[in-house]
């Protein structure tokens, strides 16, 4: 299978069941390198199995991914975790970050996992923390900081290795209107700044039409 260049992801033909439950039936798309996409539909719809499969958390029955030029179905172990540390980002509704860690330590953490040196990974995670607006909360422990900031923390996180695509299962879920309008537009701005590519799998109407392309789900496939 050859990627197209101008993309930056594709899936063809992407199967997960689990048991007898049917839960995606054929998936296929592409995302372009800079395009944000969003994704939604009803509970069920199988948008979050998709996500993760296309995040390599899960794997499918069958199809093909590739991310970046690189086939993933015959990545296994230690090369898949490799290969997601560094070319994959993730931002959840829930920012899991560490509590006992600084919002500093909290974005190095990636980058510690890939290699990177301390000194360069701070460096590093001091000018994305800068670039969101969190330059005087760097040695801020999670605790210390308003639900809009640690989501931004988590973002920086997802920003560190600078990956290929970045995926978002219901980002501003748990964040109020406001926050959630600032979470939407950081993303835009992360486009616009880093030529960013973001995949968002979301219930919120209004950042799904902010996006280049909508992609409905309904029974495990996109509606045409």
């Amino acid at each position: 299978m050859l990627l197209n260049k101008t993309n930056m992801l594709e899936a063809r033909s992407i199967y997960k069941s689990y048991g007898d439950l049917k839960v995606l039936n054929g998936v296929s798309l592409h995302i372009k390198k800079s395009e944000i996409v969003s994704i939604i539909g009803s509970s069920g719809a199988g948008k979050s199995t998709l996500l993760h499969i296309l995040g390599t958390l899960d794997q499918a029955d069958a199809g093909e991914l590739l991310i970046n030029e690189q086939s993933v179905n015959t990545m296994k172990g230690k090369t898949l975790d490799a290969f997601r540390n560094q070319q994959i980002g993730f931002i959840f509704q829930f920012h899991h970050l560490l509590p006992e860690f600084t919002a500093l330590e909290n974005v190095c953490i990636p980058a510690f996992i890939k290699g990177m040196k301390e000194s360069k990974a701070k460096e590093e995670a001091s000018k994305i923390l800068d670039l969101l607006g969190l330059s005087q909360r760097l040695s801020n422990k999670p605790s210390q900081l308003s639900g809009g900031e640690q989501q931004r923390v988590a973002v920086a996180r997802a920003l560190i290795n600078n990956p290929a695509v970045i995926f978002a299962d219901e980002p501003s879920g748990n964040l109020d209107s406001e926050l959630a309008k600032e979470l939407h537009d950081l993303f835009f701005m992360l486009r616009k700044e880093l030529q960013q590519t973001f995949v968002i799998v979301t219930h919120n109407i209004e950042l799904a039409d902010m996006a280049d392309r909508k992609l409905v789900m309904k029974d495990g496939n996109f509606v045409v």
